[in-house]
């Protein structure tokens, strides 16, 4: 199981991508996700001070774990939070970014936060798009699992 934690009220959508991302990708145990929502001179000033990036971006991860195995206290002694989850770090969106791609690309905000929630998940677990095989195999993970979602393709609001 996981549990996202947000000052937002309505993160039932991104708690339901997260718990079909672990169900995809096999993981099980209890973890726990930070999602922060950023205006966009925040989130430039972010992309600034940690990737040395002076603009604003759509989504970025902050990874709280080295490796991924299965969430056990046994496995994470160290990385659990004070309700006994494997902290997994942080995903911060830009809703600003985010609200202009999605007309951009002619697709639901929900869509876009979807995916950017779980693109930024996925590095949390692992994921990386450095190197082309990497960016298939995360590419090839998110559309999986936004397809089990049926938002894959979401139609504009």
């Amino acid at each position: 199981m996981i549990k996202i934690y947000s000052e937002e009220n309505d993160i039932d959508m991104f708690a339901t991508v997260a718990e079909a991302a672990f169900l995809q990708l096999g993981l099980n145990g209890n973890a726990a996700v930070e999602l922060v929502f950023m205006h966009e001179d925040e989130m430039r000033d972010l992309n600034r001070d940690s990737r040395g990036t002076d603009k604003a971006t759509d989504v970025l991860s902050f990874p709280a774990l080295c490796s991924v195995k299965p969430f056990t206290p046994e496995n994470y002694p160290y990385d659990l939070n004070e309700k006994g989850e494997v902290a997994l770090g942080s995903v911060v969106i830009c809703s600003e970014v985010a609200d202009r791609q999605a007309e951009e690309y002619g697709h639901s905000r929900r869509r876009e936060y979807a995916f950017l929630f779980l693109h930024g998940l996925l590095h949390l677990l692992g994921y990386d798009h450095i190197e082309p095989e990497d960016e298939r195999v995360m590419t090839a993970a998110a559309e999986s699992i936004l397809a089990r979602l049926n938002i894959l393709r979401d139609e504009k609001e």
